[in-house]
């Protein structure tokens, strides 16, 4: 049973799930964000399909870390907080960008590449 607990993806899971409960809702830092859409797509290794990330506004936390696809990948993943919430506290409706995996595999660099396109609707 602790084997489950202590497992690299339960602990990064569990990592994940703290950063989330410890940073501030979305609703606060953006009170008048009424709706925001992720289409992410991932370059790198076998072809990744592209899907749709749909925010809950009211409960979300104002945290944007989508990890990497790749099971192999250590210490990975795309954080694209800064670059969502700049677009957001400048009421930008559609905006993109592009964030390198930082993790590794092995002794190399992890060579996974996300890229989203985001359109948020807001209160008028």
């Amino acid at each position: 049973m602790n084997f489950r607990k202590n497992n690299p993806a339960a602990l990064r899971f569990a990592e994940r799930r703290r950063r989330e409960d410890e940073a501030p809702r979305l609703s606060t830092e953006a009170p008048d964000l009424v709706s925001l859409r992720l289409e992410i797509e991932e370059q790198g290794g076998s072809a990744q399909p592209k899907y749709i990330r749909r925010i809950v506004v009211d409960t979300a936390p104002a945290l944007f870390f989508l990890p990497c696809g790749d099971p192999r990948c250590v210490d990975g993943g795309h954080d694209v907080t800064a670059s969502v919430m700049q677009a957001i506290r400048c009421h930008t409706e559609s905006f993109d960008g592009t964030d390198d995996c930082f993790g590794s595999i092995g002794s190399s660099p992890c060579a996974r590449v996300i890229h989203f396109n985001a359109v948020a609707e807001y209160q008028t």
